[in-house]
This record gives structure tokens, C-alpha cells and sequence, in this order.
């Protein structure tokens, strides 16, 4: 047995806990949602009935859809709601996925990592740098966190199915779609 392969139950609780984090995300994003519908219900109800508009309406309609995509991502992330083809494993099987999977997945770390920094490092910049909604100064920084904070969750949970992936070499792998 390899190093991986006597670790496997350790990343396979690894990866339930990075499963657990993406949904703490999801509820943030739907109780953002709910934020989102209350202020579009508020507009409709001022522009039609008052026959004003809300100022601040653009912003706060801005930034909670920030905190919906955040949780949509790490959402996405947990229930595997992406879109694949598995041509490769039609055509030459789990020789040549194992391969790929683990390239995706380093790939796929790799990226959502430098995302989620350039995501922290434009943020903390803040009010400084302009950072903030036209109308009433909505600052960014917790919005750019909060989709910082997302894609490091998913690229956690990426780091912890390319472990276990090594872990289970040589059997079937958990997170391979199903044909």
C-alpha cells in the first residue's frame, strides 16, 4: 500500500468536512437571495405606488447578488453541479481518467487559489481604490472576501478529492461522475 492509499480515510474526511463548509456558504446565499427578493419587491413597491425609486436599490441589488454567487460556487462545488462530458472514459477507460482527474483537480486548486488572492489582495485595498458602489459608497471589501472565501473553499475541496483520488488509485474514485 502507498502513503495515500493508508491515508484514505483521513481525506475522505477531509473532503466531508470541505463538503460541510460549502454548504455553510449556501446558506448564506440563500438568506442573501432573500435579501435580494425583499429589495426588488421594495422597488417595485416605491416606483409604482409612491411613484419614487429607491437610491440605494442598484447597490444593495449589486452586492447581495455578490453573496448569491458566492454561495452558487461553493454550492456548485459541493454537489458536483458542474457540466462534464466523460468522453475520455468512454473511449479509454479509468487508466487514462485517473490521469486527467488528478490534472483537473491541480488545475482547478491552482486557479480557484490565485482567484481567491487576487480576490483578498483587490479587496483589502478598499475605499482607497475606489472600491465601492456608485450611489451610496457600498464598500466591496466584504463582498470581495466573501467570494474570496468561496473559491478557497472550493479549492479546498478540490485539494482534498486530488488526495483522495491518490488515495484510491487503484479502485474506483468517489468523485468520478457517473456514465
Amino acid at each position: 500500500m502507498t502513503v495515500f492509499e493508508n491515508c484514505r480515510d483521513h481525506f475522505a474526511r477531509a473532503e466531508a468536512y470541505c463538503r460541510r463548509l460549502a454548504k455553510a456558504f449556501v446558506a448564506v446565499g440563500g438568506i442573501a437571495l432573500a435579501v435580494l427578493l425583499g429589495v426588488t419587491v421594495a422597488e417595485v413597491f416605491w416606483r409604482y405606488a409612491m411613484n419614487d425609486s429607491l437610491l440605494w436599490i442598484e447597490d444593495i441589488s449589486t452586492m447581495s447578488l455578490a453573496v448569491v454567487v458566492a454561495g452558487a460556487i461553493a454550492c456548485g462545488a459541493g454537489e458536483g453541479s458542474h457540466v462534464c462530458v466523460n468522453l475520455i472514459a468512454r473511449l479509454w477507460g479509468r487508466p487514462v481518467t485517473r490521469i486527467t482527474d488528478a490534472l483537473a483537480r491541480l488545475l482547478g486548486a491552482g486557479v480557484t487559489a490565485a482567484a481567491a488572492y487576487a480576490l483578498f489582495a483587490h479587496g483589502s485595498c478598499g475605499l482607497p481604490c475606489g472600491a465601492a458602489t456608485g450611489s451610496v459608497s457600498v464598500p466591496h471589501r466584504p463582498f470581495y472576501y466573501a467570494l474570496g472565501a468561496s473559491l478557497a473553499a472550493y479549492g479546498l475541496l478540490l485539494a482534498t478529492q486530488f488526495l483522495l483520488g491518490l488515495a484510491v488509485w487503484n479502485a474506483e474514485d468517489p468523485n468520478e461522475p457517473a456514465e
